[in-house]
Parts: structure tokens; sequence; C-alpha cells
């Protein structure tokens, strides 16, 4: 036998050796399927075994498994903005804007946190999702961070406010509860929505918001990029409505350009439910499903409904888009279900352990009880009229159409309990006080509805009691996801009820049960108490009643103006906010504004020190003041930090926030409050230079309990050198 022939030999026999002895196990397992492997060698080696069929059908939002190559069904899709939507029971918290008026980040995280918990919970034990939707998946369309810029959008109960520096405070925190903290794993895949600008639901599938560049970045846009930079969000939503001249599903420019480009965003974009089959019937800019499907993968959406199931592979076979561009969609997809723990054994994923006892835990509904009692807002207190001894009343009436059907909310599922206002109130007063109730009447006219001649036996119900109780507010009808207000005023006849209860007994507490806004200048001049109670979520009518009676200081902050009339603000098709929307613009005089909230205790604000007199462009300063509990009751105040620029280029906000912290203080107690303010918060959107930069010159910084209560300030220069610019 030649040399060559026997080297041949040789290392033929000792490769086969060394293959022989790796573990059976190892043998035959593609990498794909091997957690040792790094989660891009595992999408590569799994997308180049698809079939075009397959890619397709995983670009499916609901796609069931493919049981050739191993694909659990992981993903599908579900909400839960302020508790898991489910067939089972899940804890229902506080909706959104409630949680938003808590000024609590931490509060919001530890919300967050227990939802998703719930959410594994449900996937783990394959319990079943909405109706029509099979097992819970791993994907959650949460949270919503559209800004309420108009008071009239339906869907503000889903949302964090109107200014975008809370919003983005708030989304980080539910984000990250969300996903987890693992290094390694996603608990859930959280879905910022809806991107971006969907701020009505008038025509909501086809609008196209013109919007100018600057507003867009300094308005629309910075909670987004919050979420996605600091958050780390695995996914974004593409809205159904255009942005100045695309759709959101197939605008390059928000979804590549900005996104991936400018914020280096690695998750997935998913269209909008039916987002791709409305690019042919609203947004009409084709007829073909398949130049659908390719336009909106070339700008970067990578997931979808039908649409992407059953025209992907049309779409391909005729050139109208790569099989590149597919799989790199494919893949952005698959890194989600691979950090969500999908192809690997159960007890590799810690969350795997997350068992059913969470579910509509006694923790958890203490965790929604807690997160209601810090949404609540008392706007008015006249001559302390509350809180209200409990020992001193004999008969209290309860009236209207909130007291024993209050709206919940939308987007969430079975919960075991509850508690409305008018059994909260009764638990509270137990026996020895008569509770008197009547509805008076519907939250609107309408099918079904009640009229307001059913007025008569609430005023008989409040003149007889020592003080009422006036729960009044909006539901579904009124206000909700398809359906904005037509005015921010009480329906008609709540405002007679309001009128004629507060006359009939002038010691009435009006609370007020709704997500937007209400323009009550009459309850304000005329009712001695006024409380934002929201949706309050399962254990709301516990939660009203403890801060009623005293048992807990409200130290809830509005996240939204309160308007006296439309009059007052744009038409709702302005997307320009510094016409005059928000309290960034407002000229006028609100009935309450943003960050309004008071207490059953005084604080006052002393010793405001800046640690320097003067920045550089790309500096940084700590602004301190000392908050005092100058009252007899424990209580939070939220310190609120706004700044605002004194001679600008350009026009600039009233004043902006830029720091707030909800700070716990016992009668007498005092606390250093210090806020980080970095220059590039006083930066604005340069359409010449594409960038925020930081102008020289001075800045007025404040601090106090609302945008409208400055009870320290001080000022800052920002100094030569090169105007810094973050893009």
């Amino acid at each position: 036998m030649s040399l060559p022939c026997r080297l041949f030999v040789v290392v033929a026999v000792v490769w086969y050796a060394f293959v022989n002895a790796a573990p059976a196990a190892a043998q035959g397992t593609p990498p794909y399927l091997d957690p040792s492997q790094s989660i891009d060698k595992r999408v590569d080696d799994l997308i180049a075994r698809m079939t075009i069929e397959e890619k397709a059908l995983s670009l499916y939002h609901n796609a069931n498994a493919i049981p050739r190559l191993q694909i659990p069904r992981w993903g599908g899709w579900n909400q839960c903005l302020h508790g898991v939507w489910s067939q089972n029971n899940t804890t229902l918290f506080p909706v959104s804007i409630a949680l938003a008026a808590t000024w609590d980040p931490d509060l919001v995280h530890a919300v967050a946190d227990a939802i998703s918990d719930e959410a594994r919970a449900l996937y783990n034990i394959g319990a079943q999702g909405t109706p029509k939707r099979g097992t819970h998946g791993l994907v959650y369309r949460a949270p919503v961070i559209n800004i309420s810029r108009d008071p009239r959008w339906g869907r503000i109960q889903e949302c964090y406010g109107e200014d975008p520096f809370l919003c983005s405070r708030i989304a980080v925190a539910y984000v990250k509860g969300l996903q987890g903290d693992h290094p390694k794993y996603l608990k859930i895949a959280s879905t910022l929505k809806h991107f971006a600008i969907n701020n009505q639901e008038t025509g909501r599938f086809s609008y196209i918001a013109q919007v100018p560049e600057r507003m867009m970045h300094e308005y629309w846009l910075p909670h987004f990029k919050a979420a996605v930079v600091e958050g780390k969000t695995t996914s974004l939503m593409a809205a159904y409505n255009g942005i100045n001249d695309a759709a959101c599903a197939v605008n390059k420019t928000l979804l590549t350009d900005i996104l991936r480009g400018q914020w280096g965003f690695e998750g997935f974009v998913v269209s909008d439910l039916g987002g791709i089959g409305r690019l042919m019937t609203d947004h009409k800019i084709t007829m073909s499903a398949e130049e659908a499907v390719a336009k909106a993968l070339l700008a970067g959406c990578d997931y979808d409904d039908e649409q992407y199931r059953d025209a992907i592979p049309g779409a391909v076979k005729k050139g109208l888009v790569s099989e590149k561009v597919v799989d790199k969609a494919l893949a952005r997809v698959f890194k989600v279900a691979f950090r969500l723990g999908a192809f690997d054994p159960k007890d590799m994923v810690p969350f795997h352990k997350i068992s059913k006892d969470v579910i509509e835990s006694a923790k958890h509904r203490a965790l929604s009880l807690k997160s209601a009692h810090e949404s609540m807002v008392l706007m008015k207190n006249a001559d302390n009229f509350l809180p209200l001894d409990k020992t001193k009343l004999k008969k209290v009436a309860v009236i209207g159409p909130a007291a024993e059907k209050p709206t919940y909310g939308n987007y969430f599922g079975v919960t075991s309990r509850k508690i409305n206002p008018l059994t909260g109130i009764k638990n509270a007063l137990g026996k020895n006080v008569e509770v008197l109730y009547a509805q008076g009447c519907d939250f609107t006219t309408g099918k079904g509805g009640m009229a307001a001649a059913d007025i008569p036996a609430a005023v008989k119900a409040a003149q007889a009691a020592d003080v009422a109780f006036l729960f009044l507010g909006t539901n579904g009808v009124i206000e909700a996801e398809g359906r904005d207000r037509k005015d921010i005023t009480l329906p008609l006849q709540q405002q007679q009820l309001l009128e004629a209860v507060v006359k009939a007994n002038p010691k009435t507490v009006v609370v007020l049960m709704s997500a937007g806004p209400l323009a009550v200048q009459w309850a304000k001049d005329n009712a001695p108490a006024i409380m934002q109670a929201w949706y309050a979520g399962s254990e709301g009518g516990t939660a009203i009643a403890d801060v009623l009676f005293g048992n807990v200081n409200p130290g809830g902050r509005l996240p939204w103006t309160m308007y006296k009339s439309l009059k007052d603000i744009p038409a709702q098709t302005e997307y320009d906010v510094t016409k005059g929307y928000t309290y960034l613009y407002f000229t006028g005089e609100p009935v309450y504004p943003f960050g309004h909230g008071l207490s059953y205790t005084e604080f006052s604000y002393s010793n405001l020190a800046l640690s320097a007199k003067s920045m550089p462009a790309d500096g940084k300063i700590e602004i301190s003041v000392t908050v005092r509990n100058t009252g007899s009751r424990e209580g939070d105040e939220v310190a609120q930090l706004y700044v605002h620029e004194v001679k600008s280029s350009v026009k600039r906000p009233i004043k902006e926030l830029r720091g707030f912290q909800r700070v716990n203080l016992k009668s007498g107690e005092e606390k250093k409050v210090t806020f980080l303010l970095p220059a590039e918060q006083l930066a604005f959107y340069d359409v010449n230079v594409k960038g925020f930069r930081v102008e020289p010159g001075m800045f007025t910084v404040m601090v106090g309990g609302s945008s409208a209560n400055i009870r320290a300030q001080g000022q800052v220069e920002v100094t030569g050198g090169k105007e810094e610019e973050w893009m």
C-alpha cells in the first residue's frame, strides 16, 4: 500500500474513533436544538432547514407548531395592559392611565412583573387563551405607549398620559417588568404599540398624521426610544395609520432608519391586527397581497397575520421580495423565540418553574389594591372636607351610574371578584351606618339606557343622607378603542344628576371614574370635594373607600391636563402640539393642570440647590430640594422637576417635565430629593442638523407639586464649546 493510501486509512480510522467516542445524545442533534450553541448560530441553522412555506407560516403571528422541525407553538399573541387577557381567572389591575397617575415607576414595574408571572404560569400549564386563539403563547401586546395629546382620544385608558418624559419612565418600568431580568431568558416578550403617532380612533385604519419633523422627534417618539434603548423591548407593533407620506407598516423611515438605524433595535416588528390587509382595503396602496407583504417586509415589518402566511411564497416566486429578506425577518422573530426558551429543555428555563399558584394570588390582589390606592387623585378638598369620620355618620347616599357598575377597561380577562364603589363603601362603614343607593341615570342615553326621569330617586336619597357620594364617569359607549369622544363634558344626564344631587345635599363628594379628562368646572365651583378614581381594577371599590374615610392618604397626580372646553384646544387632526396642546404649549386656564393632586397633609419645599451655576453642552448637574411634611398626617408627595429655556431660536415649551420622585413622609419628616439633569435633556430637535442640540444660554429650573404649583426655582447656564448633537 502506498504512503498516501496508508495515510488516508489512518486519518479515517482516527476520525471514525473520534465520532464514535462522542456522546450518543449529541449525535444527530441539530445545532438549533443545542442550547450550548449561540442564538445566532441556532437561528441560522433552523432557517436553513425550512421551506419557504414553513418560513411564511412562522411569520404568521398565530402560527401552529411545525412538528417536522420540532418548532413549538411558542408565540401566539395576547394582551396584558392591566392583567392577562384570558378565559382563566387572572388578577385585574387598574388601567394604564391609572398606573401613570401613581407617578411611581417602581410600583408599575412590580405590577408588570406580577402580570408576566401570571402569563408565564398560564403558558406553563397550557391554559386556554382568549377565545378562538388556542393556548397561551409568550408574546404579549403591551404596553400601549401612544401619548394622549388630545382628550377626545378613545384609548386614553390604555396609555400613560400626555407627557413624553412621564410616559417614558412608566413605559421602561413596564417593559422591564414584563420581560424579566434574567441574563439569558425572557419571561415573556413585550410588544410596544402602536408605532407610531396612533392618536385618534376616527378613521384609525387609514388616516395619515401630518407631523412636523421636529415634533416627531421631540414629542411623538422619545418614549418609544426610551422603551427600546433602555427598556430593551423585544418587539414593536406598526400602527394602522400613516405618518406624512407612508402607512406605518410600510414606512421604511420609521421601521428601519429610525428604529434600527438610530436606536439599534434588534427585535421584530409586527403589524397591527390585519394591518397588511388594511394596506389594500383602507390605504389602498395596492390591491395585491403579494405586493403588500413585499412592501412591508422591505420596509422592516417582520411579522403579520394571514397575509404573510398565505402570500409570502407567491411574493418570493414573483420576485417582489427576495428570500434573503424573508430570512432576515424570520431571524429577528426566532431570536425572540430562542430567548424565550421555546427550543430549550424546560428544566433549563427558570421561568418554566412559575406555577399556577401565582395566578390571582393574595399577593397579586394586594398589589392591585396598592396600585389603586396610589392612583387616586384628590383634585379638590375645600376646608378639609375629606377624609370623613365614619363614627359621625349615620346615613350616607351612594349615587350614580359608576357606583354599582363601574367600567373596568378593556383587554382583561376573567377575575373572581370585583369590588365596586357601592360594595366598598358598605364594607367600610359596616352595619352601623345606613347606605342608601340610587343609580340616578345611566352613563349615557341610548338603547337600554336610563332616562334622566330617574333623578328624583337620587335627590331623595341625597336629601336623607349625612353625606352623598356621587360616582360619575364614562364607559365603553363613551370612550373606547374605535370610539373617540365627541365632547369632554359629562353626558347631559350625568350633568343634570350632578347639579340636582349637589343642590339637594351640598355635602356631596364627586368621584370621577373615567380614563380621559372630564370638564367638570361646575363641580369644581360647587362641590366640596372631587376625586379622580379611574377604572380602578378589581379592588377599586375598596381603594376608593379607604381614601374617602382616611385609611389611605391620596397621593396620585394627574397625567394629563383637564381642559375646560374643546374650544380651548386645536382640532383633533392637528398633530403639531406647539399649536396649543398639553401643558407644554397650552396657554389657557385648565380646570386642573398636569401633575395636580392634593393630600390630606401639607408639604413645604426649601433649600433648592444646583451643583453648578453653569455646564457645557455635554455636561450635567444635580438639583436638590428639601421636601418636608408640615401637616399632621403621613402622606406621599410627588416632587416634580420642570425646565424652560429662557431665550430660544425656536418655540420651546412653557415648561417640560424632566424628573419626578414620589416620596413618603411622616408628619414632621423631611427628605432631600435629588434630580440629575443632563444637558441633553435641555436639547431640542434641530431640523437643519437632523438631530438634537443644546443651545448655549440660560435655563430656568423649577421644582414643585404640579406643573402649575412651582415651589422653588433657579437658573443654570449652558456655556460655550461646540453644541452637542444627540441623534
